[in-house]
């Protein structure tokens, strides 16, 4: 194989474990099979009649993020008719969140269903089933269940069932007369207390649950959990990698325990519970607050910058003259932080040397009008200035020549 064949082919399916001798399920009639994925969640699901019946009675509905599996009762033309009933209605009336006790009105409501369907003819008279159904949402499942079909989360390598079969040997079990694995082989383990089909006040046990990334519910009729044990179904969901060879090992050691009853088994796995994504998007949401913060923070210290510039004046050199600027001398980032508002006549020259460093430097005032009543001042120096050296002049001039005084003197007079 070239590389850039070996680049185009498809990415193969884990291989599955090996294990023991056990009844193939490929190909087998009666058989149904299913699997998908989304970025939340990965799914396969497989339904068989068995090696006893001749007709399969059990029902299975995958409509993402909703799993349903229903096990008939009623014999042909009975039992499948109202477990097909039952997943439709629970599909149609299923909540778009996980609201468990919304799954749980949408299960009654297949109990009427169900019971309509009998009294309109459809199907037989006393026609029944059990639905154990899951809807995921992110990593909050809400379960919904009526019957002796079940629900398992394996978490980290360990089993957990999370419904309670509603069947005599289940009640048997719980008062402590017989042992789980003894339930699974009592001559009655096939009487159920609580099912879809015969009482129209039938209700569901609904709760919620949290899953998280890595979880692996397990949805399965009897035909599962009677041929085999908890501890089995756990090694198989613990050795398989993906669901849909979780679901086939799974039917495959039901069928070869002895396949006494139809077998359904639907497997999800919980690829993203949402959790991370949530962390990333809080954390996004703080950075963008607190990027705002920055941002409005740098603004009003930009506009009090601007203000407190627009509020500064001061008196420097404007070429060879006194000028009026406005703001604070200097440059940020190239950019100059005053400008030039009044000019004057005042030459920098006449100007004492010490006066005209400070100019160099800058000298501040507090208002445009104090900067010019300063220029001002500088014109009244420079002025008294000339006048006393003119007059400084007149008088070395008298001095040296008193003819020329005393002749200025006559002219004056």
């Amino acid at each position: 194989m070239t590389p850039a064949e070996a680049q185009m082919a498809p990415a193969q399916e884990p291989a599955n474990a090996p294990g023991r001798a056990e009844v193939p399920v490929e190909g087998r009639v009666g058989a149904d099979a299913v699997s998908g994925a989304n970025e939340f969640i990965s799914w396969g699901a497989r339904s068989d009649v068995g090696l006893v019946r001749g007709h399969n009675e059990d029902s299975f509905l995958l409509r993402t993020p909703l799993f349903v599996v229903s096990d008939g009762m009623g014999g042909h033309a009975a039992g499948e008719v109202a477990s097909s009933i039952a997943v439709e209605t629970v599909g149609e009336r299923a909540p778009g969140t996980a609201d468990d006790v919304l799954l749980g009105a949408a299960v009654e409501a297949a109990n009427m269903a169900v019971i309509e369907a009998a009294e309109q003819g459809i199907g037989k008279p006393g026609m029944g089933c059990t639905v154990t159904s899951v809807l995921i949402e992110k990593n909050k499942m809400a379960v919904a269940h009526v019957g002796d079909s079940r629900a398992y989360v394996l978490r980290q390598g360990t089993l957990v069932r999370v419904t309670h079969d509603h069947s005599y040997v289940e009640e048997l079990v719980d008062s402590g007369q017989i042992t789980a694995d003894e339930a699974r082989t009592h001559p009655s383990r096939s009487i159920i207390t609580r099912a879809l089909g015969s009482d129209p006040d039938m209700y569901a046990d609904h709760f919620s649950l949290e899953v998280n990334d890595g979880d692996r519910i397990i949805l399965c009729s009897d035909g599962l959990s009677s041929m085999i044990s908890d501890a089995e179904i756990e090694a198989l969901a613990v050795s398989s990698a993906t669901p849909q060879q979780a679901a086939d090992n799974l039917v495959a050691a039901a069928l070869t325990a002895g396949g006494a009853d139809n077998v359904t088994v639907v497997v999800v796995d919980v690829l993203n519970d949402g959790i991370a994504d949530a962390a990333r998007r809080r954390l996004f949401h703080r950075a963008a607050i607190l990027s705002g913060v920055i941002v409005a923070l740098l603004a009003l210290s930009l506009l009090f910058a601007v203000a407190l510039v627009r509020s500064e004046w001061y008196l420097g050199v404007n070429g060879t003259t006194v000028g009026l600027y406005r703001g604070i001398k200097g440059e940020f980032l190239g950019v100059p932080t005053s400008e030039l508002v009044g000019t004057s006549s005042v030459e920098l020259s006449d100007l004492p040397t010490s006066v005209q460093d400070q100019l160099a430097q800058g000298i501040r005032v507090d208002s445009e009008e104090a900067g010019r009543e300063v220029i001002d001042s500088y014109h009244d120096q420079i002025n008294a200035e000339k006048d006393r050296a003119a007059q400084i002049a007149e008088t070395a001039r008298a001095e040296s020549d008193p003819a020329a005084a005393e002749q200025d003197g006559g002219e004056q007079q």
